[in-house]
């Protein structure tokens, strides 16, 4: 089927974006700034297209996940290595 050559893989979104640049290119401050913000629009974005089946999602989901691990885990080294968070 056709779809599969549009539909995005999962793993593309698993590593997330460098959070420093992501929090230095927004254009207004918000605690919300999400360096996986992929990830979590191919997750909804399956859902849309599964009609809300989560089973048919779970790639995505965990994707998720390990984006946002990721994330957190290096902003932990950050922490640790004394580099202050962005503002």
């Amino acid at each position: 089927m056709s779809s599969s050559s549009q539909t995005p893989s999962p793993q593309d979104n698993a590593k997330p974006m460098d959070y420093r640049e992501v929090f230095a290119g927004r254009q207004a401050y918000s605690q919300h700034t999400d360096p996986c913000e992929l990830a979590a629009k191919a997750s909804l974005s399956c859902m849309d297209r599964n009609s809300y089946n989560r089973d048919k999602c779970m790639d995505f989901f965990q994707a998720y996940r390990d984006c946002k691990k990721a994330w957190l885990e290096q902003r932990r080294e950050d922490r640790r290595a004394g580099l202050p968070t962005p503002t």
